[in-house]
């Protein structure tokens, strides 16, 4: 009886580490307070060695671009668009056309008006794309809640 708990055991462990997902892209979030009531987000995406996430303006027909959806409060309100640094532009076999992507890390920002004191924290979800030289993996969307601090 033994035995066999220490074979299942084994099994099951081993199966897991086969199943592992892949998760090339870790994302963190900060919040600077820039006067009462303007405030920015900054959205980090760090990115494994040979994988990249695609920029913010991406054609139709091309990859599944980082988009973010901000949710709505009466707390706060977003100021313009959400910004990028400068991205990398080249021609994708993969999908015959230019695009623009991201490597190693980056940072995007989205302006705040702050509407209340009582605003604690930009809520909202993000979904982006990764690939590598080799394959892409399929769309995911992370839900993030980033505080304001005082």
């Amino acid at each position: 009886m033994k035995k066999l708990l220490l074979m299942m055991t084994i099994l099951v462990l081993s199966a897991g580490a086969y199943a592992q997902i892949e998760t090339p892209v870790k994302w963190s979030y900060a919040a600077k307070k820039l006067s009462p009531t303007e405030a920015v987000v900054f959205l980090r995406a760090t990115i494994q060695d040979g994988w990249h996430i695609y920029s913010l303006n991406v054609k139709d027909g091309g990859p599944i671009k980082t988009s973010f959806t901000f949710t709505p409060s009466k707390a706060y309100g977003l100021i313009g668009k959400t910004s990028e640094p400068a991205a990398i532009t080249k021609y994708e076999k993969a999908f015959s056309m230019d695009v623009s992507y991201f490597e190693k890390s980056v940072t995007f920002q989205q302006k705040i008006k702050l509407k209340s004191p009582n605003a604690s924290a930009v809520k909202g979800k993000l979904e982006y794309m990764t690939c590598n030289d080799k394959k892409c993996l399929p769309p995911d969307d992370i839900d993030f809640s980033i505080p304001l601090g005082k």
